[in-house]
């Protein structure tokens, strides 16, 4: 027998096997990866193992005295660490089975083994071990820190509020947007359906994810699907799931997105562009609390609530028959309607200003400024795309300046003339909401704007052309925003 302590910080492997030349083999074919100790018979490995820890277990299966299942079955019960490996020359199901079951055997090998096998299985075997050992210490650490992770999901909600909460929603002061938000901010507290109103890119899912964070489902799940996206033969299989076979490639069973976002909310975007079989299979969902995964025999309960948006009109597709007006008044328990860009002019600069300092960063210019000429021919322009269109018109002015400043020179040639993608002339949009001094107020800064641009910034041409004086050109300048 070895010395009972070994020489290194290898992983230590214990040969049993009452032959010396099967010995000597295993312990040739080992020595290089690991520390290898050698007995002739149960009880000598039985006095090492009590001398010393091991990780893995090579024994004979028949051996003088008692047969290796025996001697392992005690091993299972006195060093349950250890990892056991059977040897054996025989192939007797009746030891197989036996040892499997009785002695918790890792492997059964084999005689005559190959080297490379050998070493192969006792590798695993000593990784098997290393994560069996990680797996307890982890579960001993998720029982004796329950506080520990709960402060640190109670972090996590809170930094996820702060960055979708309704005060993360830009506007400026006295926007249309404060009675939606006030509005949303009462609903949320409910556990009712929404809908969310608006033309594309004016924010819908940021209103959605507040109302979320201002929920009582704020630690659950908050799951986006974007109806118009998917096809209308994998819809079914997205938002409900399916079970292996239930179609060509449908290679394990999926969990829909009901079922990813029980306990949580569900944000159905675009959802007035569904087709009437799948609003059927919506309906029952909503109706019922559960789902059917496509192929499935059994329907699975959900718990979700349910928040659409869409930029049609979904009263008057539920007149022409595209839409059943069941599931409208399903989804629509409160509707939310988002204005578009143009009818909230003011909120332009503060978003703006707010997407200049995001995209920069993302681009890698951070410090990047918006001065007031720039600001105010953004305003000048009423943004068909919404908020969408004015960020990709930033990011696209950011990254064809140079310096940090944000010029109007950069900007495309449509959003300088006032024009929509498609060429038409869009200056004359007028706010559909406001009071008649903040209305005028936007058709004179067009005014201005446009009548600047044309002489080039120069204040006495234009205040020439304008009927103005110089210093009387200024000042309208000024409390419109038009002048650094």
């Amino acid at each position: 027998m070895n010395p009972p302590a070994p020489t290194d910080a290898l992983p230590t492997v214990l040969v049993v096997d009452d032959e010396v030349r099967s010995q000597d083999a295993m312990r040739r074919t080992l020595d290089e990866d690991f520390t290898v100790f050698t007995a002739s018979s149960a009880d000598e490995a039985r006095g090492l193992l009590e001398r010393q820890p091991v990780s893995v277990i090579l024994c004979d299966q028949r051996m003088p005295g008692m047969t290796g299942v025996r001697f392992l079955k005690e091993v299972r019960e006195r060093w349950p660490d250890a990892v056991r490996i059977v040897i054996s020359g025989y192939t007797d199901s009746e030891d197989i089975i036996a040892g499997i079951n009785e002695a918790g055997i890792y492997q059964y090998i084999l005689k005559p083994w190959a080297p490379d096998h050998l070493l192969d299985s006792v590798r695993n075997a000593v990784e098997a071990q290393a994560l069996q050992r990680q797996t307890r210490r982890l579960d001993l650490e998720l029982r004796t820190a329950t506080g520990v992770l709960r402060q640190r999901t109670a972090t996590q909600i809170d930094r996820a509020r702060a960055s979708f909460g309704f005060e993360r929603i830009v506007r400026a002061d006295g926007s249309p947007l404060d009675a939606v938000c006030a509005l949303a901010q009462r609903v949320a507290r409910y556990d009712i359906a929404a809908l969310v109103l608006g033309e594309s890119g004016t924010g819908k899912e940021l209103l959605a994810r507040a109302i979320h964070y201002a929920s009582p489902r704020l630690s659950g799940p908050f799951v986006v699907e974007n109806c118009a996206a998917i096809p209308e033969t994998l819809i079914e299989s997205e938002l409900f799931g399916h079970k292996r076979g239930a179609f060509t490639g449908a290679y394990e069973d999926t969990p829909g997105l009901f079922q990813r976002a029980h306990g949580g909310t569900v944000f159905l975007d675009e959802i007035g562009d569904t087709s009437p079989a799948f609003q059927v299979k919506l309906l029952r969902v909503l109706q019922e609390g559960e789902v059917r995964p496509v192929g499935g025999a059994r329907p699975v309960p959900v718990d979700v609530r349910v928040l659409a948006a869409t930029h049609r009109d979904l009263e008057q597709r539920v007149r022409e028959g595209l839409f059943r007006e069941d599931l409208y008044y399903r989804i629509a328990g409160v509707t939310l309607t988002v204005p578009p860009l143009r009818e909230r002019v003011a909120d332009i600069a503060p978003i703006a200003r707010r997407l200049v300092q995001d995209v920069a960063a993302e681009l890698g210019h951070p410090g990047a400024s918006l001065p007031d000429e720039a600001l105010a021919c953004l305003m000048a322009y009423p943004w068909p795309g919404n908020i969408r269109e004015l960020r990709n018109e930033i990011a696209r002015a950011l990254a064809l300046q140079d310096g940090r400043e944000l010029t109007a020179a950069a900007f495309s040639g449509r959003v300088l003339q006032g024009r929509g993608a498609a060429g038409d002339d869009l200056r004359p949009a007028i706010p559909q909401s406001g009071t008649l001094a903040q209305r005028l107020d936007v058709i004179e800064a067009m005014v201005l704007r446009e009548t600047l641009q044309r002489h080039r910034w120069n204040k006495t041409r234009a205040a020439q052309e304008l009927g103005l004086s110089r210093v009387g050109l200024r000042g309208k300048m000024q409390r419109l925003g038009l002048e650094k």
